[in-house]
């Protein structure tokens, strides 16, 4: 289960951080093709998968990229945030059945417009699999009253 958190541009500091962590299995992997429609068959057939340098089937990389979203709009900044930009660098492929944990830290606050640049990152054990940069616009602060 993701943990919901919400945070306001007066709450955030450099070097905040938040994960979460998913297994990456044949449901999700179906899941993600059936609402992408990205069916190419490196993800959906294993004999196809067998042909290819993976041997295996892999997951879509924007499946692992996504529990970046996950993250930043569930738990750091978290409800409110609005994506502005992302970078992405896929540096290895997630089989099917990996655990995967996605990671985001908080590198760069602008206070007055309310941007917050986060470095991240979605790992398997100890390998980088994906990562990149994300800009959004954090929820601003609660009114006094």
């Amino acid at each position: 289960m993701t943990v919901l958190s919400s945070y306001t541009i007066d709450d955030l500091t450099v070097g905040m951080r938040a994960s979460l962590s998913k297994v990456i299995d044949d449901e999700a992997i179906r899941a993600f093709a059936d609402v992408s429609g990205d069916h190419n068959p490196v993800h959906l057939d294993d004999a196809f998968a067998a042909s290819t340098r993976f041997k295996t089937r892999i997951a879509h990389g924007m499946l692992s990229a996504s529990l970046i979203s996950t993250v930043i709009g569930m738990q750091l900044p978290g409800q409110g945030t609005i994506y502005l930009s992302q970078s992405l660098n896929f540096r290895a492929p997630v089989h099917c059945g990996d655990e995967v944990t996605a990671s985001v830290e908080i590198t760069e606050i602008d206070q007055r417009r309310r941007r917050v640049t986060l470095a991240c990152e979605v790992k398997v054990g100890d390998v980088i699999v994906v990562d990149g940069e994300a800009k959004v616009l954090a929820p601003a602060a609660k009114a006094q009253g």
